[in-house]
């Protein structure tokens, strides 16, 4: 049994759309619009729910709050079900995130639109709940390529594959939901844009819709591990043009591969969880941070005096970021205030849902692409999402990156050693499972 719904969580009025350093960026319009969609589904024993939502984060307390409204309305117990974010930039702001302390341009989030986003998320979950129908699934994947590269060298480590669950109705076989994994950030708008957006997955969504899925089918879109993906090196310009020409290529993507799909009307669902008190990173003296600042400053400036390229200009610029970041983390841990961030999202939740073979993992955090490749080839068949049940207020990076450093790195509460926490215990839950 499954069932499926989309509630429209778009703010109503002008919001900072959080995403980018320095700049008052707030919505002068809608562009398109912000979705809480819901899958449901049931074995007649177990119940699941996943909920994606178009948005950079969902905070922990939120994901908590929703969870135990939705089982009290609907009996699905909390632990059962999965809420994500999609991550786009073209949002508003969910939290304040410890890295922008010091920059005077990031206010605090709109109370108001939170509380609208937890009861979008509840609705979209009661209404998935309320009226399932008989249906069967796949599972295919989808290739895509042309949505970005590696965010620092377009030859390294990436996944260009996007899993796809398919949900349709037994009876006439019409598309009841799709469910989508893209290990790319959607960041194809940038901080010149102020219309509200879900950037090119939204984008996508609205062509699948018109096309071969249906207007009816509730389109779920992930972001997969995607901390070091971007669509920087395959964009002329970060522009609606642009963000429409990768939607049309992530739909293609997935329309082309429906013909593949081989549906089976029962799958058992099992659920399992763990707790990770992740390793916190180290951070430098503020004097030293400083000094990190003012030489991440001086190689920006000296890129753009010489007219290095477009792409080269804009990592130097994160990095830029990062650099001041990393001062706002130093700052924070030299005063103490950093322990309460610790304490607002740890412990961090690895949650598996399984559906028959396929294992889809939550991971709460912006990870790198390298992780979740290392669970591909451990299990076949499982799939991970990232900003799943929270957030961690930034990345974590492989050790490599931890030692070159730059803006991932920088931008980072904790130490790399965590990545392989959550690989480790996405195996052992999984392991149960075999």
């Amino acid at each position: 049994m499954a069932g499926a719904s989309a509630v429209d969580i778009t703010p109503t009025d002008s919001q900072f759309l959080y995403g980018y350093p320095h700049v008052k960026r707030y919505s002068t319009g809608v562009h398109d619009s912000l979705m809480s969609s819901a899958l449901y589904v049931s074995d007649g024993g177990e119940e699941v729910m996943i909920i994606a939502n178009d948005l950079i984060y969902v905070p922990q307390d939120i994901v908590a709050s929703a969870r135990q409204r939705i089982e009290q309305k609907t009996g699905v117990p909390a632990g059962n079900i999965m809420i994500t974010a999609t991550h786009t930039h073209s949002g508003p702001m969910m939290i304040r995130h410890a890295s922008s302390t010091c920059d005077e341009a990031v206010p605090q989030p709109d109370g108001a639109y939170l509380t609208l986003v937890e009861d979008g998320i509840v609705q979209a979950g009661v209404e998935a709940h309320s009226a399932p129908v008989l249906a069967e699934m796949s599972v295919v994947q989808a290739d895509g390529t042309g949505l970005g590269t590696n965010r620092r060298d377009p030859t390294g480590p990436a996944d260009p594959r996007m899993p796809v669950l398919l949900v349709r109705k037994k009876d006439d076989q019409a598309y009841l939901a799709a469910m989508v994994i893209c290990s790319m950030h959607p960041t194809v708008l940038h901080e010149d844009s102020t219309l509200v957006s879900g950037d090119f997955p939204g984008l996508a969504r609205q062509i699948l819709q018109m096309g071969t899925l249906g207007k009816n089918c509730v389109i779920l879109n992930h972001m997969g591990p995607a901390g070091n993906q971007s669509p920087r090196h395959v964009t002329k310009e970060n522009t609606f043009t642009e963000a429409k020409r990768l939607g049309a290529i992530f739909a293609s993507a997935v329309e082309k591969v429906l013909e593949q799909a081989h549906y089976c009307d029962r799958a058992d669902i099992r659920v399992a969880r763990k707790f990770l008190d992740l390793r916190k990173r180290s951070f430098p003296p503020v004097e030293q941070a400083q000094a990190q600042l003012d030489n991440a400053i001086a190689r920006l400036e000296g890129l753009r005096s010489s007219g290095a390229a477009r792409t080269e200009i804009r990592t130097a610029e994160c990095d830029w970021f990062g650099a001041e970041e990393t001062l706002s983390l130093a700052m924070s841990a030299q005063n103490g205030e950093l322990d309460r961030i610790y304490d607002s999202v740890l412990p961090a939740e690895v949650q598996v849902i399984s559906l028959g073979d396929w294992n889809f993992v939550g991971w709460p955090c912006e990870i790198f692409v390298e992780y979740s490749l290392a669970v591909k080839a451990m299990r076949d068949g499982t799939f991970v999402m990232s900003c799943a049940n929270g957030e961690l207020q930034g990345y974590i990076v492989t050790k490599d990156a931890a030692e070159v450093g730059g803006y991932e790195a920088s931008n980072s509460l904790f130490d790399y050693t965590s990545g392989s926490m959550l690989v480790e215990a996405t195996l052992e839950l999984t392991r149960s499972e075999d």
